[in-house]
């Protein structure tokens, strides 16, 4: 799939380094090597990154479960980057054609979102996410910060989170980003359809789910995942490794790798 967003790019005026080797393995079926050669080109690409030798990395889905089983130390590629390349305030960011989100909470079992948010959190993702947003050409961008709870908690009825954590983090950007606009809490189920729609030009979402559900149900094939707060730019498709297709031609869509190649070479041509 690498191979042929490539071939779709040849008329970009980029130069591209495809890391990566063929194995002898059975298409669709991870095993230790498959890992530990992915997990060597993941450090390839984060110290290629670190030195400059490369202005963004385009990275493909991985099998988190099979690198963990050899001693990958991470939840998942976001994290790894953010470690490699010294960065102690980032972000997973997720936009396509309709909704672009930035997640508080990543790769964590619900029950624990909780316990975990917090103010600094959601100041430091909403901060991340104006000023990449400025970046890519928007000088005041129009913000919303979700709220966790159904009908933002009812004033309390169904939990205190949005005015205990939420709604000051919110006040604290609003002072401390002056140049962008910032709106919540949001009610989460009217918000992500209001910012698909115009009203905002992107999320601050609490947990994973929550946003990354109404993002893929709009736009699945087009959508990015991008790490906010590195010094250069790790970006990749939003979609998993699809064990299930590999090996049967035709059937995988490169257009989410497509899109992250562009999205690369758009966000370097914007500086």
């Amino acid at each position: 799939m690498v191979e042929l967003a490539l071939r779709t790019l040849d008329d970009i005026p980029a130069n591209f380094v495809c890391m990566g080797k063929r194995l002898d393995c059975r298409p669709g079926s991870p095993t230790p090597e498959t890992a530990r050669v992915a997990l060597e080109h993941l450090e390839r690409a984060a110290q290629a990154l670190r030195t400059g030798e490369i202005d963004a990395v385009v990275t493909a889905p991985v099998c988190k479960e099979n690198l963990q089983r050899i001693g990958f130390a991470f939840p998942g590629q976001t994290e790894f980057f953010a470690d490699r390349l010294g960065c102690s305030s980032f972000a997973m960011c997720l936009s396509g054609e309709k909704l672009t989100v930035a997640l508080c909470t990543t790769h964590v079992a619900l029950r624990e979102v909780p316990g975990i948010l917090n103010g600094t959190q959601v100041v430091n993702v909403g901060t991340l996410l104006a000023q990449h947003l400025k970046h890519m050409g928007l000088p005041h961008p129009r913000i919303a910060v979700a709220g966790l709870n159904p009908h933002n908690g009812e004033a309390g009825a169904f939990g205190d989170e949005e005015s205990r954590i939420i709604a000051p983090a919110v006040q604290q950007l609003r002072t401390s980003v002056p140049w962008a606009d910032f709106s919540g809490p949001c009610v989460p189920d009217v918000v992500y359809r209001d910012a698909s729609m115009g009203r905002y030009d992107a999320v601050v979402a609490p947990y994973h789910d929550q946003a990354l559900i109404p993002l893929k149900l709009l736009d699945f094939n087009g959508a990015v995942n991008m790490t906010l707060g590195l010094p250069r730019l790790r970006v990749s498709p939003d979609h998993g490794t699809a064990f299930s297709l590999a090996g049967k031609r035709g059937m995988a869509n490169p257009s989410s790798t497509i899109h992250a190649f562009r999205t690369a070479l758009h966000y370097l041509n914007a500086k």
